[in-house]
């Protein structure tokens, strides 16, 4: 790559800071968030998303963004206008109806397009359906830049590989896919990521096909999983132990691993939908899609009923009863609540008129009230519970001494499957 190059990420969450941080070992790079609390704390060291622990990020912090290599980051948009790399890695949800939420790439969008100049390369991270790179962002960009595509500027688009709480599959262990609106913006963009990723690159033959391959990657596990969730439905009808028979199928070299469970976070109970849409609007309805993503989104509710039968077996009154929820995030050992489906076990268990309390040690107090008007404690309590349910595998819970925490009726349910004999039902 050009001795010149310089990136700005926008967007410095999940998926930017890795990358910013992982670009700034060899490039000038300057993080540019519109969270002002967000960059104060990131020029500290601090990264609240626990992505990056301090000394990694302490090693290419730098102060100025005129270096030649290293991490500057800032909500100014002076900041980035010298930069000749835009790389986008904002959020792409669902609203209420579940329908794409493009308002975050818009608005991207419309930020870099204030300051994009002749010759520079626009790369979009962000998880899409195909064809929203260059019908949807790119003529914001030209609109607001006064400058024409593949002309005066070009895109490209290198879909986000991210595994938030993974620390062992980082971003440069990933291999990357790329793409640009030109064969030759194809070869640049795929030679600036292959300058990172060790795990090395693919270069897809356009944007469309690099975009459709994404949004696949999730819808794909999305399926899979609402089949074991499936699964378990019916074996619990029949009264069979679910993980033991996905054991023993497992001993077959073929047999996918997957297990029954609830299905949140950024991606798979998201992703579908996006993909969903776009076959809708050109005539399709997608069945398959739709029906993993219907059932996967039911078991938040199922969960609850199940918790409440065996409350109910036990002899224990529901209304008013006292329950433990152990995990409020979307996965486990990590802070992530984007999309968790707790929140729908939780909601669906105070219907039935259960007082529930929420213990998880990772997640942030402010932002799950804010984000979805619950309050949980990251301590462990000491009270004694009508019923327990570990909704996340947090190595902590591991650890806790459940029976201290339960009588002689109290009821144990395990949707994550980890605590072996010491449940009354599970997933």
């Amino acid at each position: 790559m050009k001795t010149n190059t310089k990136i700005a990420i926008i967007g410095l969450g999940y998926v930017g800071l890795p990358l910013a941080r992982l670009f700034a070992t060899k490039y000038s790079v300057i993080g540019f968030d519109i969270n002002q609390s967000r960059i104060d704390e990131l020029k500290k060291g601090i990264d609240k998303t626990l992505e990056i622990d301090s000394e990694s990020m302490q090693k290419v912090l730098v102060d100025t963004s005129t270096t030649e290599n290293g991490l500057y980051c800032t909500s100014s948009l002076s900041e980035i206008q010298d930069c000749n790399y835009f790389i986008v890695t904002v959020p792409t949800p669902v609203d209420k109806n579940n329908r794409p939420d493009l308002t975050p790439l818009y608005k991207s969008s419309e930020t870099v397009g204030k300051v994009l100049k002749k010759g520079d390369i626009v790369i979009y991270e962000s998880t899409v359906y195909p064809g929203v790179t260059e019908e949807e962002c790119v003529p914001v960009l030209e609109k607001i830049s006064n400058l024409k595509f593949n002309v005066d500027f070009f895109v490209g688009y290198s879909p986000e590989r991210i595994n938030p709480g993974d620390k062992e599959h980082t971003v440069d262990k990933i291999l990357k896919v790329t793409s640009g609106s030109t064969p030759e913006i194809g070869q640049k963009v795929n030679q600036l990521y292959q300058s990172i990723i060790t795990a090395g690159t693919h270069l897809a033959p356009s944007i469309k096909v690099a975009e459709a391959a994404k949004v696949i990657e999730n819808s794909q596990r999305d399926i899979n999983i609402a089949f074991v969730n499936e699964l378990a439905k019916i074996f619990n009808i029949l009264e069979i132990d679910t993980h033991a028979v996905l054991e023993a199928a497992g001993t077959k070299w073929n047999f996918l691993p997957f297990k029954p469970g609830l299905v949140g976070g950024h991606c798979i109970g998201v992703d579908p939908y996006y993909l969903a849409q776009k076959a809708q609007e050109n005539g399709y309805h997608p069945e398959i899609i739709l029906a993993g993503r219907r059932l996967n989104d039911s078991m938040g509710e199922y969960v609850a009923s199940q918790v409440v039968k065996l409350m109910i077996k036990k002899g224990v009154t529901i209304n008013g009863a006292n329950l433990l929820m152990l995990g409020i995030t979307f996965k486990e050992n990590c802070p992530d609540v984007r999309n968790t489906k707790i929140v729908d076990v939780v909601k669906a268990l105070e219907d039935y008129g259960i007082q529930v309390s929420i213990y998880d040690p990772w997640a942030s107090v402010e932002e799950v009230l804010k984000e979805y008007g619950l309050t949980i404690h990251n301590e462990p309590p000491t009270v004694i519970f009508d019923a327990i349910v570990l909704g996340v595998a947090h190595n902590e819970f591991l650890d806790l001494n459940i029976d201290a925490l339960k009588n002689r009726n109290s009821v144990v349910y395990d949707v994550k499957g980890i605590l072996g004999d010491k449940t009354d039902g599970k997933l």
